[in-house]
């Protein structure tokens, strides 16, 4: 059985939020927040502050892989502190779930063309103009880095 196949399988045996569950105050999952197209993603500074972000993500397995700009400040932040917080969210960032904790990392610059490919996959309708940004700036090796997001251990 394939990732993609097994990665269907364990969609299938968790069920998606209901309204009632929100009303009762089940808790958002990470696996439940990871799939959605919109994200916020809140970073934090050395002294605690939270920074958020709206991102796009593509889940993989258990993980959440996110393209950014090489040398943004939350890649900066993530290096210093790689706790970070992820909800869902509407285009431009606005809250639509509660927050999940996750561990962030930079991915090594071999993996930036992988995780900038998986993005442009999912987000096919904005792909021309995303493309044409990276490569007017320099190039997609050049400007981007790629972040996996996963749960907290424990």
């Amino acid at each position: 059985m394939g990732q993609e196949a097994v990665v269907r399988s364990l969609d299938a045996k968790r069920p998606a939020r209901s309204e009632a569950d929100i009303k009762r105050g089940v808790p958002t999952s990470f696996h439940d927040v990871i799939k959605s197209k919109y994200l916020l993603l809140t970073t934090f500074t050395k002294d605690g502050r939270p920074k958020p972000t709206a991102i796009w993500g593509v889940p993989e397995g258990e993980k959440l892989l996110v393209i950014t700009d090489d040398g943004s400040w939350k890649t900066k932040r993530i290096k210093n502190t790689p706790r970070v917080t992820i909800a869902k969210s509407g285009s431009l960032g606005k809250p639509k779930s509660d927050d999940v904790e996750g561990v962030a990392r930079v991915l090594p610059k071999s993996e930036t063309r992988r995780v900038y490919n998986a993005v442009l996959k999912r987000y096919w309708y904005h792909a021309p103009w995303f493309y044409l940004h990276s490569v007017v700036r320099g190039g997609i090796d050049k400007v981007h880095v790629g972040l996996e997001i996963t749960p907290p251990v424990g």
